[in-house]
């Protein structure tokens, strides 16, 4: 049986970082990457209210269809083949959805790495998916400018 291996793409190094090497780690299974769009980054607030904007999804859709191509062009250097998917939530449940939906038996995905207050301020995406995965996980992190990762 062929393995299923869910890598988490955005436009960061370490998402890039983690699709090759899940293509050069698990060179004979079923690679799926997928894309989150959070709509935090099209929905705007004048105050108190909320508002769609039409835009603002429209070009989030079309960066997401951009990624997805140049995830594919990564995978051509491998000589594989790769599903990719796009969907709209927040990356870190929507990421353990679509690797329960789709059977997924590992996940790949890229972190900044960051420690300490700014982690804790900013959440993280990785720490998320590894506490709620219905598999195992890899996390390529970002190396450090001082060296320390």
């Amino acid at each position: 049986m062929t393995s299923r291996i869910l890598v988490a793409f955005d436009e960061s190094p370490q998402a890039t970082a983690a699709l090759h090497h899940a293509l050069s780690t698990y060179n004979d299974a079923e690679i799926h990457v997928l894309h989150v769009s959070d709509p935090r980054e099209w929905v705007s607030t004048d105050g108190l209210n909320g508002f769609y904007s039409e835009t603002a999804y429209r070009q989030s859709q079309e960066s997401a269809e951009q990624l997805l191509e140049e995830a594919t062009e990564i995978a051509q250097e491998y000589d594989a083949a790769l599903t990719t998917n796009t969907t709209v939530g927040q990356a870190a449940s929507s990421i353990i959805r679509y690797a329960e939906d789709h059977d997924i038996d590992h996940i790949v995905l890229g972190s900044h790495g960051r420690r300490g207050l700014s982690r804790f301020l900013v959440g993280s995406v990785a720490e998320r998916v590894v506490r709620r995965s219905p598999g195992s996980v890899t996390i390529i992190r970002e190396a450090h400018p001082d060296g320390a990762t």
